[in-house]
């Protein structure tokens, strides 16, 4: 019987992105507490821009925004903040970025497949392709083995299983 094997990747479903966007910037246009206080969220190409004339009610678009994304399914390990997400001032409003990532770093795939070597079931083996990881087995219960073990664990990336053969 020939091998089995899965892909392990990090994706952003950019259509979920964009939905949780205009849902937020819905909610923050009706919502009394952003009135008059200049709240918005935009997203251009790879970047979510949220503004406000305080720095509390630019936290609280974000509270809103990072609401939204979760109920979408959306992990909000997939945005990397500009200033270690405290907003900061421009002119006579505070912004705040929050860049889009996807793909898995080398640093966090070398991380993974230790973890897989070390802690996974015997002959797994995981590779390395780019930006994503091949798990590789004979029997497919080590292959959900595999899963579960990365799902358990507290990673750095929103990890997404695809190519399952």
């Amino acid at each position: 019987m020939a091998d089995s094997s899965f892909d392990i990747v990090s994706k952003v479903d950019h259509q979920e992105v964009a939905n949780a966007v205009n849902q937020a910037a819905k909610e923050i246009s009706q919502r009394y507490d952003f009135k008059n206080v200049g709240a918005r969220v935009e997203l251009s190409g790879e970047t979510i821009t949220m503004a406000a004339n305080s720095e509390e009610r630019c936290q609280a678009v974000l509270d809103v925004l990072q609401t939204k994304l979760v109920k979408r399914g959306v992990s909000l390990k997939h945005l990397e903040y500009s200033n270690d997400g405290e907003p900061r001032a421009s002119g006579k409003e505070y912004r705040l970025e929050a860049a889009l990532t996807s793909g898995i770093s080398s640093e966090n795939a070398k991380k993974i497949a230790k973890i897989i070597r070390d802690e996974g079931p015997k002959g797994v083996k995981p590779t390395i392709q780019g930006d994503e990881l091949r798990v590789t087995s004979k029997s497919r219960d080590d292959l959900q083995e595999v899963q579960r073990l990365l799902k358990g664990k507290d990673l750095d990336v929103a990890l997404q299983f695809t190519n399952y053969r």
